[in-house]
């Protein structure tokens, strides 16, 4: 059934190794670094079970007749996209910004797996079996699933083979009871999530010599072996009135370390399978980009309100070149609104027999969401002005002696006094200009995979069958020009 917040919190103390500025933490639920994102999941939990929000963040599962949660329902039509995105506007909404790896956007990546059932089957059939079995207790289990995809890497102009091969996540042995795994991989919220499915990152896996390195398996982040250890935390640095996103939002990332873990085979969805690890990084995404790409949508209208109120209260709002650069703002939104509906109304059914987003729509349009971000992001910081760069803390705006003249340069009008500027200020400067924002912006380039892999999955996903056929007739081209290929 659908947990508690509290459920959660509790699900998580397990004694799990998580390390941060060279200490090991006690309680991630309690540590001052972890706490505001912990409470931010377990708000989401909490969602589900209050009555004015239990509708949107849940249904009643026809197997069991219990509620479920809907990030986690299995998409069988337009209906449940349209109530996916419900949802998590929702509670976007109710925390007042954006988080990202909360579950939701993760478990997407077992549903692609779930469709290449018949690549499975091609090792062994229980690992078909495993998928769904996995999906069905993430279903009724409600974990917190997050994704575990990139390796250190090391000598990217080696093979793993010909240097440490630990610096790829790879198979140890085989057991009776499972097999072991050594390595690493980086993943953010590992340190507090309940489980992870981890899979090869991206790679030639049509070498038969990586197949130690193609994996694929579900593993609780508590077990025994493995370690996290994360960078240091944003929340807690400066106080909340001056850095109110990164005090609450800041979604710890984690180096997962895998010290000869044992993986029980009914965990395992591939191993040694090159041609898995080709399916499942070709596909990863089919379904977990579209919730990603709303979080971008969302982020879109707080750089356009954070924008829009620096300057209607200075009435900055009336010159034209200042709408010009709103409207840029506003089509950058827009575009991502328009690829995320569009992509639910022209949805596609995938080989499983799922409803995916219309695939080469959700693939343009994160990449118009993740390569234009840098650019609204100046746009805002523009149209914010340079007082978000050189205004004071809010210990200074309350020091006795010298708030009266903050108090006299910071007020604009009635309406705008200074304490409300300095908020808003504030507000814009840690979501484009603090070291928050720069870490977030770096995130949201590459939180999927890097740009160039963007733009790979448009070209696999995009009918370059029309276009072609259009030109072939008008420039009265012979049938056989196009081929039996598609281009891709």
């Amino acid at each position: 059934m659908i947990r508690t917040g509290e459920e959660y919190r509790q699900s998580i103390r397990d004694d799990r190794e998580v390390w941060i500025d060279g200490e090991r933490v006690k309680d991630v639920t309690a540590h001052p670094s972890f706490k505001p994102i912990v409470d931010v999941r377990a708000r989401i939990y909490d969602l589900a079970h209050e009555p004015a929000t239990a509708g949107v963040m849940s249904y009643v599962d026809p197997g069991t007749n219990e509620p479920n949660a809907i990030g986690l329902k299995l998409p069988e039509s337009q209906q449940d996209w349209w109530d996916k995105r419900k949802a998590v506007d929702t509670v976007l909404n109710d925390i007042g910004g954006v988080v990202i790896r909360v579950g939701d956007e993760t478990v997407g990546e077992m549903w692609s797996l779930y469709d290449g059932q018949d690549v499975l089957n091609e090792v062994d059939p229980q690992f078909a079996r495993h998928i769904e079995a996995h999906i069905k207790k993430a279903l009724h289990g409600d974990p917190f699933h997050v994704s575990a995809n990139t390796d250190p890497k090391g000598d990217r102009s080696k093979r793993p083979q010909d240097q440490d091969p630990d610096m790829l996540l790879h198979l140890v042995k085989e057991t009776d009871a499972g097999i072991v795994v050594r390595g690493a991989k980086y993943e953010t919220a590992a340190a507090y999530a309940n489980q992870a499915f981890v899979k090869p990152t991206i790679a030639n896996w049509g070498d038969a010599e990586l197949s130690d390195y193609a994996l694929g398996f579900i593993c609780d982040m508590g077990a025994p072996g493995i370690r996290h250890i994360c960078r240091t935390g944003f929340a807690g640095r400066r106080p909340a009135t001056d850095y109110p996103l990164a005090n609450r939002f800041d979604e710890v990332d984690t180096l997962v370390i895998f010290d000869d873990v044992l993986i029980p085979w009914e965990n395992v969805l591939f191993y040694r399978h090159t041609r898995a690890a080709t399916f499942i990084r070709g596909t990863l995404h089919r379904y977990s980009a579209f919730p990603f790409v709303q979080r971008i949508e969302k982020i879109a209208d707080m750089l356009i309100g954070a924008a829009l109120f620096n300057v209607r209260q200075t009435g900055l709002d009336k010159q034209q070149a200042v709408q010009e650069k709103l409207a840029q703002l506003a089509c950058y939104r827009e575009t991502i609104n328009a690829h995320l509906t569009a992509s639910i109304a022209l949805a596609e059914k995938s080989p499983a027999g799922l409803l995916m987003p219309n695939q080469s729509l959700l693939y343009t349009g994160r990449v118009q969401a993740c390569s234009k971000l840098p650019e609204m992001i100046h746009i805002a910081r523009e149209l914010c002005g340079g007082q978000i760069c050189v205004t004071p803390d809010s210990a200074t705006f309350d020091a006795p002696g010298i708030a009266h003249w903050l108090a006299k340069y910071y007020s604009v009008n009635e309406d705008w006094v200074a304490e409300d500027r300095r908020r808003l200020l504030a507000f814009a400067r840690d979501l484009i200009n603090s070291d928050y924002a720069g870490h977030r912006l770096t995130f949201e380039l590459f939180a999927q995979s890097p740009p160039f892999a963007h733009l790979a999955a448009v070209y696999r996903n995009f009918d370059f069958s029309g276009p072609l056929d259009f030109v072939r007739k008008a420039a009265g081209l012979s049938e056989k020009v196009m081929g039996k290929k598609k281009p891709h």
